[in-house]
């Protein structure tokens, strides 16, 4: 849901990522210019920096990054740019899954995480830890504003309360319901929404499957009647039919950032796509 940006923005602020973008236009309004530092259907994991988007860095008076190890990119990037601004870890406001499997902080592959999985802004009740930091740091920024920025987020959840009713709604008839998933991007949006993943395509995070690996899920999907596929824009196509035609399942597409999708323009309108698309599949 972003806010048009007038010209009378005051902080400027570097995102890491297009959901925090968005979260951050919806608390700082007109008082805020803000741009992702990523493109939404790139690998956020190994992104390169062009020269735009270290002006931008350089002159930030925030950086809301997601924190962890979602970012291995960045420290190279803030000496390319020279200057360090004041930093928001927006994972402060969340409660971390996985981090009961911890990984040596050595392995520098990509998608692997060493202190939990990363991809918390797919449970939208997260948007609530999310934003309540992004007034404290905006509002340490500029005081005077902070009546502004709470009541900007005060609105904004007050629309994601009700969508979110809606969400529920929507996919309470499949509650319990296992899927496959393409990634291990989905672990948050199950929970929230009553899922359970019962396999990933992927045999370690951002390693291609091997023939065993997916000889071995194709039985485990058939034996436990899963049958829909959470895929998303970066997945093999190839890999994920094959899944498909082998066990009869469904092919969930779904959006895992705003803007990956033509549908997800927004931070609301990430899950308005991905509820129906799933309520689709799922649906007898």
């Amino acid at each position: 849901m972003l806010t048009p940006l007038l010209v009378a923005a005051t902080l400027t602020v570097a995102a890491t990522t297009s959901d925090l973008r968005d979260l951050v236009a919806v608390v700082g309004g007109d008082r805020v210019s803000v741009e992702s530092l990523t493109e939404p259907r790139a690998d956020p994991h190994a992104s390169e920096i062009h020269p735009r988007q270290l002006a931008r860095l350089k002159h930030a008076d925030l950086l809301v990054r997601i924190g962890l190890d979602h970012e291995p990119w960045l420290p190279r990037a803030l000496r390319a740019a020279g200057m360090t601004p004041r930093d928001l870890d927006a994972s402060r406001g969340v409660a971390l899954l996985d981090t009961e499997t911890a990984r040596l902080a050595a392995d520098r592959r990509p998608h692997v995480h060493a202190f939990g999985n990363t991809h918390y802004w797919l449970d939208p009740e997260n948007a609530r830890g999310i934003t309540a930091l992004v007034v404290d740091a905006l509002a340490a920024l500029e005081p005077a504003a902070r009546g502004v920025f709470v009541a900007n987020r005060e609105r904004f959840l007050r629309d994601l309360d009700s969508r979110l009713s809606r969400w529920r709604a929507a996919l309470r008839p499949h509650a319990g319901t296992r899927v496959v998933a393409a990634h291990d991007t989905w672990p948050y949006f199950a929970r929230r929404f009553d899922l359970a993943i019962a396999g990933a395509v992927e045999e370690q995070p951002g390693v291609p499957p091997s023939p065993a690996h997916l000889g071995r899920l194709i039985e485990r999907m058939r034996a436990s009647g899963v049958r829909v596929i959470v895929a998303e824009p970066g997945a093999s196509p190839a890999i994920v039919r094959r899944l498909a035609d082998a066990t009869g399942a469904r092919v969930a597409t779904l959006a895992p950032s705003v803007g990956a999708e033509p549908g997800a323009t927004d931070y609301v309108a990430l899950f308005d796509l991905n509820v129906e698309r799933l309520a689709r599949a799922l649906a007898p």
